[in-house]
């Protein structure tokens, strides 16, 4: 059984930065794409961005401009840079991995709150 482990969560101030890592505990074959996602309390999840087999990103419209999406390929991991973190930035992200079978992290929290 594959499982994500996510890493790089915390507290960080407004304005501050985070890099999001998740890292899959065996080869996944056949990855479609790599995404982030996103729940806030009381809200639904979201996604935060994603990039595809062959490199392309896409982005939240919250998300565009200030954080990055990456990945490496040869580790099926996916990270998320994430700069100038706002208040709404806070919730529990969630990476998921897409190779015609869904596979999801166990969430990391990130408050950003002076």
């Amino acid at each position: 059984q594959v499982q994500l482990v996510e890493s790089g969560g915390g507290l960080v101030q407004p304005g501050g930065s985070l890099r999001l890592s998740c890292a899959a505990s065996a080869r996944i074959f056949m990855v479609h794409y790599m995404g982030w996602y996103r729940q806030a309390p009381g809200k639904q999840r979201e996604l935060v961005a994603v990039i595809f087999s062959g490199g392309t990103a896409n982005y939240a419209d919250s998300a565009k401009g200030r954080f990055t999406i990456s990945r490496d390929n040869a580790k099926n991991t996916v990270y998320l840079q994430m700069n100038n973190l706002k208040p709404e930035d806070t919730a529990i992200y969630y990476c998921n991995i897409h190779s015609g079978v869904d596979y999801w992290g166990q969430g990391t929290q990130v408050t950003v709150s002076s």
